[in-house]
């Protein structure tokens, strides 16, 4: 079972709504949309509590066979903790003198994560072969 249809129906059985459920994590309910609908992946940080509002083990959420994360993905969501670390602490983070709300914070990160992701994807490409390391270490 996909993760998102995991979520709704964890969070179907507890009684809470999405927007419910958004709100306790402290994210946009928007994203927490599109995390349900697949089209956004959930973030370990998100899959923490996700499973602890919802009262249940990280591994029910992920099922049975969780497939554990390459070094690439480990990589990309430390750096992406460390660029949400550096958003947070900024003071008045604006747009054309507006200030960000969670849900620009939220695209923000999104557009961030695809541009960490595209990085090492290219940066792959130009590495030497007997210089690359095995994905999965």
């Amino acid at each position: 079972m996909e993760i998102g249809k995991k979520i709704v129906e964890l969070r179907e059985r507890k009684g809470l709504s999405q927007r419910e459920l958004a709100r306790r994590i402290d994210l946009n309910p928007s994203v927490m949309n599109r995390i349900e609908t697949g089209e956004r992946p959930l973030r370990a940080d998100e899959l923490k509590k996700v499973s602890d509002v919802l009262g249940v083990n990280a591994d029910e959420i992920l099922g049975s066979n969780p497939k554990p994360l390459t070094k690439d993905e480990k990589d990309i969501a430390k750096r992406m903790e460390e660029i949400r670390e550096d958003l947070t602490k900024a003071d008045g983070l604006s747009f054309q003198g507006e200030p960000l709300s969670e849900e620009a914070v939220e695209s923000l990160m999104d557009a961030m994560e695809y541009i960490v992701r595209q990085t090492k994807k290219i940066n792959k490409k130009y590495i030497p072969k007997k210089y690359r390391k095995d994905e999965d270490q």
